[in-house]
């Protein structure tokens, strides 16, 4: 076996000061969560560990959620938010200050906007929308009100993500010609559940929302959407976005010129509709870049089955999840370098140091580590890939103007329409 050197500190460090609340505030900053599932709440106990935010609101269109969220911020830290069906009362009644967007990825933009436009700073789950006008209407109201929009790609300030950029980016792997990102984590096939009621406590028709109708199954909720193309982008949408996102932290490119993506449905046999295989090609101007999603033997042939792979002259870098990273080195006798991964649970996650980001950006009224735009351009990348695979041809991607070049179809592509009274936004 070849030795691995573990290095335990790096040149690149946080500062200690974004993890204590700021001083000059003695007031506590009001703070209401919009999408009361897992991940939301994920975010909120650590907005509540950080000190500084008095939970005033909550909403959700499931009460078992809601009231269940509204028990943990009682024994978290005695608040005693107000509940809320529709984020609109809840943003009209009781005028957050900060607003956590934890909905299904077809519920991210609306509220997002309609809390901007209150005056709240936002901290938004990726992605940030389900088509990419969405982004564009977020990032346009993020910049109209001057708000502060963290997006939930925690791995910006993971520090082992942060030692990474600093040996990519001091040229340590040499020149970097191609990345491959990709995920490969076995899944059953899994069996279709017919349709049913839904259950006591659960506003369907608001949880659907402004996309086209589908009757209730549980496959969906809690917690499926992600796999149901209505409702979300699959593992590309769902994943996909953290690798991009590395990946344009390491370049100064900000989008590539082209995208090919083709896929099917190889494993999966129950009700979603998410590509459970995918591959993805993106053209940057200075190097290139794959996606590879498989549902199926995971970590065949290789140590890893998530993250990035960034090949250079010098060796061959991979930037992963649990596993932190490694270098392997060109030539022989050359010792293989880790950098352990530092998370926290559950969900080994590094979303407190995003939320001390954050808190740090808006008293000092700068742009956080995760800035929207940040968010925007990664989520594109996701929403192309997949936009690529319905379309089933290649499109080419004017990333000023942000719009599909020749072919008027695929550029209709980038919105849809919204269902009932919900008002698609620009």
């Amino acid at each position: 076996m070849k030795r691995r050197k573990f290095i335990k500190k790096t040149s690149v460090t946080l500062s200690a000061l974004p993890f204590l609340p700021a001083l000059q505030r003695t007031e506590k900053y009001k703070l209401a969560l919009i999408g009361c599932g897992w991940w939301g709440n994920n975010i909120l106990a650590e907005a509540i560990k950080y000190g500084n935010c008095k939970v005033v609101g909550l909403c959700d269109v499931d009460q078992q959620a809601l009231l269940s969220t509204q028990e943990k911020v009682k024994q978290l830290n005695g608040d005693r938010p107000k509940t809320y069906g529709d984020y609109r009362e809840l943003i009209q009644k009781e005028k957050p200050e900060i607003a956590i967007i934890g909905t299904p990825d077809h519920w991210h933009a609306l509220p997002a906007i309609e809390a901007i436009k209150s005056g709240s700073h936002v901290y938004l789950e990726k992605p940030i929308g389900h088509t990419i006008g969405e982004g564009q209407a977020i990032l346009k109201a993020a910049r109209d009100y001057d708000r502060v929009v963290q997006v939930g790609t925690h791995r910006r300030v993971s520090p082992h993500n942060i030692a990474a950029m600093d040996f990519l980016k001091q040229g340590k792997a040499g020149e970097i010609s191609q990345v491959k990102a990709f995920i490969h984590y076995n899944q059953q096939p899994g069996t279709p559940v017919p349709n049913q009621e839904p259950p006591e406590g659960l506003d369907w028709d608001m949880w659907v929302g402004p996309a086209a109708y589908q009757e209730y199954n549980p496959k969906i909720h809690p917690k499926g959407f992600r796999q149901f193309l209505n409702f979300a982008n699959g593992t590309t949408g769902d994943w996909g976005i953290h690798w991009f996102d590395q990946v344009l932290w390491w370049t100064e490119e900000k989008y590539p010129k082209a995208v090919y993506s083709t896929g099917n449905r190889f494993v999966k046999e129950d009700n979603t509709d998410a590509p459970d295989t995918q591959m993805a090609n993106f053209d940057f101007e200075s190097f290139a870049l794959t996606w590879e999603l498989r549902l199926c033997a995971p970590g065949a042939n290789t140590e890893h089955n998530v993250g990035c792979y960034f090949y250079g002259t010098q060796g061959t870098l991979h930037l992963g999840w649990l596993d932190g990273w490694t270098f392997y080195p060109a030539g022989k006798n050359k010792e293989i370098i880790n950098f352990p991964a530092t998370l926290h649970d559950p969900d080994k996650q590094n979303i407190r140091e995003l939320w001390a980001d954050f808190m740090k950006s808006i008293d000092n009224q700068t742009r956080p580590a995760c800035d929207i735009e940040k968010g925007h351009l990664a989520t594109n990348m996701s929403l192309l890939a997949m936009l690529s695979y319905k379309a089933g041809r290649s499109v080419a991607w004017d990333g000023e103007k942000e719009v599909i070049l020749n072919d008027p179809e695929a550029n209709k592509m980038l919105r849809r329409e919204y269902r009932g009274e919900w008002e698609y936004p620009v």
